[in-house]
């Protein structure tokens, strides 16, 4: 048996039913016929019956089989309906109404095939990332680096890339940098800069510099795959409201048909109309009720949705997300790696700059300790000069000391500075800097103290935005951390937060969501494997794209940038896309309930009769109207959206 596909079903119907359209409009005004009239009109409905039709009749059969009635059913019955009454009225010399089924037919495909392009639509850009993917790499083996398909590509692998080249796959990078256009992944318009330890996204366009990276993930593991798959699954997906419009319609179809019976009974018995007229009040009922719109109101507006968040690195994992999207009041955050960057920086340099940066970073040049990082980075980033150490020696518990030219230095805790003078202004700042919960390190040569820097964990250029824009809309923001209440409560200042849950360990952030839960619907926002049971825990799990997979995969919706700001654009973006799933609920079912009436008949004393093509032509544009209000969702502004 042969299955054609919607379009080549919507193709052969329209092109077989134009003709039948022409003669039915021209008719009206211009007294048209087709030559052959009735058997021309029989022989072009026959093949529609058979290629548009039938997949419509096994699908209502197979439901009336489990004793359920589906949208089919009423589109079925209804174009059976006026095909088999045309057959005996074409035999009896009577008036036809084989256009009634074709286009009918037609129609309702229309409405099928405009769905299956809004699919095609919102999920397009992500597809095309499959194809902009590298096709070939230059892979290290034996010694020299060869040019193999990326299908080949081992983790481990040592990969080559040269400017203008594509990124084959992910990994780490470990020699050379450059600046690397990751937006159609990301959406970030601008190239970022990579240098040795950084990460790198396969499929992303390498700008400027050569560079050499280890292969960490390949094939479906990798960060694009796991994006295709995402908007896969989520553009496949119900969302729990469209189980009532289900529900509905299962009650929805046997009463329209006891409606089309009651009708019928109604002009024929009661009001002694015509036979004919009787009936096509009847099927006019059926064809203005088939529900096409109301099963394509949700899943239209789903697939638009999901596909706008793609593209601007918002994956939203199913429809059950948008629904409890649209319900939240309190949105919880983890500290670091989410509301900070995740690393200490230095935040302040106190005292003559460069000579207290320059001693600093000379001692630190060659000590492990972990906040040496943060202060030869400040140091490169001001081009400060560094100078040889002699006689370097760690002190434990305290800090580091050397000799410096001829004078002896040092950078530590207070106690590394007992014995050492320090101005009344100084220990005033440094009391001031440990209020705010910064990590302080005093820096002294020859006998005196002679600058401060203070480190800390601080705030991603984007959370004090992002925060304060979420409590516009009404969201609750609430820090959750395991730090202690002092450097959490320095931290929530800065950023806006007012409510502070400090102290929280790993295994306790989940029980902290639940009670909070209490309060109404809650979100939590985190990135690290901690966050994982909080995520799962939550109403709506939000996953930072930069944190661990098990995060990631505990998340109900996936940021692939590390910015504070796509909370805002995720919640705003879930909550219009489930509006607008309402919408089109609504004006489907107020459709149905304004149509039936007038179809039936209750307007014909006020001299107007809707017949069974007109009637099947509204019935397809409800259909028509609710893919175009679905497809409006790609043109809603979103927060911090760019476009003009």
């Amino acid at each position: 048996m042969i299955h054609l596909n919607i379009r080549t079903r919507f193709i052969v119907s329209a092109v077989l039913s134009l003709p039948m359209l022409y003669a039915m409009v021209g008719g009206f005004f211009f007294d048209w016929m087709l030559p052959g009239d009735a058997w021309t009109m029989f022989f072009l409905t026959t093949p529609i019956m058979a290629i548009g039709v039938l997949p419509f009749i096994r699908s209502a059969w197979a439901a009336f089989k489990n004793h359920h009635a589906n949208m089919d059913t009423l589109i079925a019955v209804g174009t059976t309906t006026a095909y088999t009454y045309s057959l005996y009225a074409l035999f009896t010399d009577r008036a036809v109404y084989f256009e009634i089924a074709a286009l009918l037919t037609t129609f309702i495909l229309l409405g099928q095939v405009l769905e299956e392009l809004t699919k095609g639509r919102a999920s397009a850009a992500i597809e095309k990332l499959l194809n902009l993917q590298a096709k070939d790499a230059e892979v290290l083996r034996r010694g020299k680096y060869v040019r193999i398909p990326i299908d080949q590509i081992a983790v481990g692998d040592l990969i080559r890339v040269r400017p203008g080249e594509k990124i084959a796959t992910d990994g780490v990078i470990v020699e050379g940098s450059s600046s690397i256009d990751e937006s159609m992944v990301t959406g970030e318009s601008l190239p970022v800069n990579k240098k040795p330890a950084d990460t790198v996204i396969g499929a992303t366009i390498n700008k400027t510099g050569s560079l050499t990276f280890k292969a960490s993930r390949v094939g479906s593991d990798t960060l694009l795959a796991q994006i295709v798959e995402l908007v896969r699954r989520a553009q496949s997906s119900r969302a729990p409201i469209q189980k009532l419009a289900d529900r509905v319609s299962n009650v929805f179809v046997p009463v329209v048909l006891i409606i089309a019976a009651a009708t019928f009974a109604v002009w024929y018995v009661m009001l002694d109309a015509e036979f004919i007229d009787s009936l096509l009040y009847a099927i006019g009922v059926i064809i203005i009720a088939c529900p096409c719109a109301l099963g394509m109101a949700t899943p239209t507006a789903l697939m638009v949705g999901t596909g706008r968040g793609a593209k601007l690195g918002v994956l939203i994992k199913s429809g059950e997300v948008l629904e409890a999207a649209n319900n939240i009041k309190m949105v919880l955050l983890d500290k670091t790696g989410t509301i900070t960057i995740g690393q200490p920086v230095v935040t302040d340099v106190i005292g003559d700059q460069e000579a207290v940066l320059g001693l600093a970073a000379s001692l630190e040049a060659v000590s492990e300790h972990p906040l040496a990082a943060a202060i030869l980075d400040k140091a490169k980033a001001e081009q400060v000069m560094q100078a040889k150490v002699q006689a370097f020696k760690a002190v434990p518990g305290k800090g580091v000391e050397g000799k410096v030219g001829s004078k002896q230095a040092f950078i530590g805790n207070e106690a590394m500075a007992e014995g050492h003078h320090m101005d009344a202004d100084l220990k005033n700042t440094l009391q001031k800097l440990q209020s705010e919960a910064k990590t302080v390190m005093l820096v002294g040569q020859a006998g005196k103290v002679i600058g401060l820097i203070a480190v800390q964990d601080e705030p991603k250029e984007t959370s004090k935005a992002a925060i304060a824009e979420l409590k516009r809309r009404g969201f609750v923001p609430v820090m959750i951390t395991g730090d202690n209440q002092a450097t959490a409560e320095a931290i929530a200042k800065q950023v806006g937060i007012k409510q502070v849950v400090a102290n929280v360990l790993p295994e306790d952030k989940a029980h902290q969501v639940k009670m909070l839960q209490t309060q109404g619907k809650v979100a939590f926002v985190g990135d690290g494997i901690n966050d994982a049971p909080a995520l799962a825990e939550a109403d709506l799990g939000i996953a930072m794209g930069s944190g661990t997979d098990v995060a990631i995969e505990s998340g109900g919706i996936v940021l692939v940038k590390n910015n504070l700001q796509d909370v805002v654009r995720a919640l705003e973006l879930s909550q219009k896309t489930f509006t607008r799933i309402k919408l089109n609920l609504f004006w489907a079912f107020i459709y149905n309930v304004i149509g039936i009436p007038v179809a039936a008949g209750v307007l014909v004393s006020f001299g107007f009769k809707l017949n069974p093509n007109l009637a099947g032509l509204a019935m397809a544009l409800s259909s028509v109207s609710v893919v175009l209000s679905s497809l409006m969702l790609t043109r809603v502004r979103l927060y911090k959206d760019t476009r003009v």
